[in-house]
């Protein structure tokens, strides 16, 4: 077995996080923009708002099968990096390599760019950044990136990156914390905001029965790709709540907690986004949030509050997505950074990212290097493009850990499995369906993205056979 495993911890990471902080860490890295941001498209996309809120509901139910399904693997393996530690079981090095590279290059760097890009958009709503000059800002390079456009957010990005790698890299008691503290709040003012929506807004029930006069009518097909493409906006809600397992070499009684904590979190997140989704479309009509989607910074969420709110409501619902977005990043630098510890104690990644801090029991290089990646990521403006396409590599690699409960059944019958998956073969298979339907939906309507992301993942190819170049397979 690997040195890293449970039994045989020799990587000096301290098992310090408890079932209610894990709880937490899945609900803060869930709940970040999307919730606040995608009824609109949605509802452009669909035009019913009954379709709308179904799309939320079946997103969710997937998502929960996902992590009942997971929750057999985590139970079994409780090693540093999650699903890296699954996929060497399953399929080997290579395979569990793709995944390590695609989560540093796309899913995880881009996610923690992505979400403080729109943490620092979210502050310049609510105090105007300062900007370079334009003609710095005007400046291109080979006409394809401008790195000092809008230069106030992308800086606030970078700080926020910054301060939050410095936070993890003084112990995981603070990057915890911090995840406690903010998912509580940013629950907490959402249900305060489903409360007065239905208490004092205008809103009416007769908008889940309202198509709107402009949207034009699909065939059967077209609906269904259409439901699938609402779906994939609902699923980057969702996106992080199996990252919980990378912190498998830090969680107390990891084969209890991780499982546990994984359903509770999903449980939890589904009944929040159903409910919060459910006021918007009470509060706003459809052709309202068609007129949102359509418009330039508009927040479905902030234009539902300000209905019934005014200003105020608008410095609350902008105060939220600030928390909310803090909280995301951090639970994405926190947990991540252990997934590229993990490779590099395999040497299946840049050697230094297995240094243990001596004092603060942190994977201190390799947080340090996420950190910097995910700068550059906000610098180059790129992540737009990658976060496109994290929901296609996401549901790519879910597929595969869902088929590796099938794998590990057959090649370790006599395992302990102190979970086993829910509805087992019915539910996971369910779940690889879904998955599989996703990512032929994706090649069928956002091809151009989906081969740029499988151009992504094997970019890591020649580092796997550089890294791996003369390696011993462990057992």
């Amino acid at each position: 077995m690997s040195d890293i495993q449970e039994g045989n911890h020799h990587t000096g990471l301290k098992r310090s996080i408890g079932l209610f902080a894990a709880f937490t860490l899945v609900v803060s890295q869930m709940i970040g923009s999307g919730v606040f941001k995608k009824i609109a498209p949605m509802t452009e996309e669909l035009g019913h708002p009954g379709w709308v809120l179904l799309a939320w509901i079946v997103a969710g139910l997937i998502t929960l099968t996902g992590a009942l399904t997971n929750s057999e693997i985590a139970g079994m393996i409780a090693d540093p990096g999650g699903q890296y530690a699954y996929f060497k079981r399953m399929y080997g090095r290579f395979f569990a390599f793709l995944f390590g590279w695609t989560s540093f290059t796309v899913i995880q760097t881009a996610t923690a760019a992505g979400v403080a890009y729109v943490f620092a958009e979210s502050l310049n709503a609510l105090v105007i950044l300062p900007r370079l000059p334009e003609q710095i800002e005007a400046i291109s390079i080979f006409g394809m990136m401008s790195p000092f456009e809008n230069s106030g957010v992308k800086i606030m990005a970078l700080l926020l990156i910054t301060l939050l790698t410095t936070i993890n890299f003084r112990g995981v008691e603070f990057g915890g914390l911090v995840s406690n503290l903010f998912a509580t709040t940013v629950v907490a003012a959402i249900f305060m905001i489903i409360v007065l929506g239905l208490t004092m807004s205008d809103g009416s029930v007769s908008h889940f029965d309202t198509q709107p006069l402009a949207y034009k009518a699909r065939s059967g097909g077209m609906i269904v790709s259409a439901f699938f493409t609402a779906m994939m906006q609902a699923f980057w809600a969702y996106e992080g709540w199996n990252n919980l397992g990378f912190m498998g070499g830090e969680i107390r009684n990891p084969k209890r907690n991780i499982p546990l904590a994984l359903v509770m979190g999903v449980g939890c997140v589904m009944l929040i986004y159903v409910m919060i989704n459910a006021v918007y479309l009470y509060v706003l009509s459809p052709e309202q949030l068609i007129a949102i989607s359509q418009g330039q910074n508009q927040i479905a969420a902030v234009e539902a509050v300000r209905s019934f709110l005014g200003h105020p409501g608008v410095t609350l619902v902008s105060c939220l997505i600030v928390v909310a977005t803090f909280g995301s990043t951090n639970g994405v630098i926190l947990t991540a950074s252990r997934l590229f510890f993990a490779m590099a104690h395999d040497g299946l990644f840049f050697e230094s990212a297995k240094k243990c801090h001596s004092t603060y029991k942190t994977p201190s290089t390799s947080l340090v290097m996420m950190g910097v990646w995910s700068g550059l990521l906000v610098i180059s403006g790129s992540f737009d493009l990658l976060t496109d396409m994290l929901v296609f590599a996401a549901f790519l690699f879910y597929g595969a850990m869902a088929l590796g409960v099938f794998v590990l059944r057959r090649t370790e019958p006599n395992t302990l499995r102190p979970v086993k998956a829910f509805g087992y073969p019915v539910i996971p298979a369910l779940f690889i369906f879904f998955c599989l339907v996703l990512v032929i939906n994706s090649f069928m309507t956002r091809s151009t993205e989906c081969f740029i992301g499988l151009g992504l993942i094997f970019t890591g190819i020649p580092f796997y056979l550089f890294w791996n170049k003369g390696k011993v397979v462990k057992s």
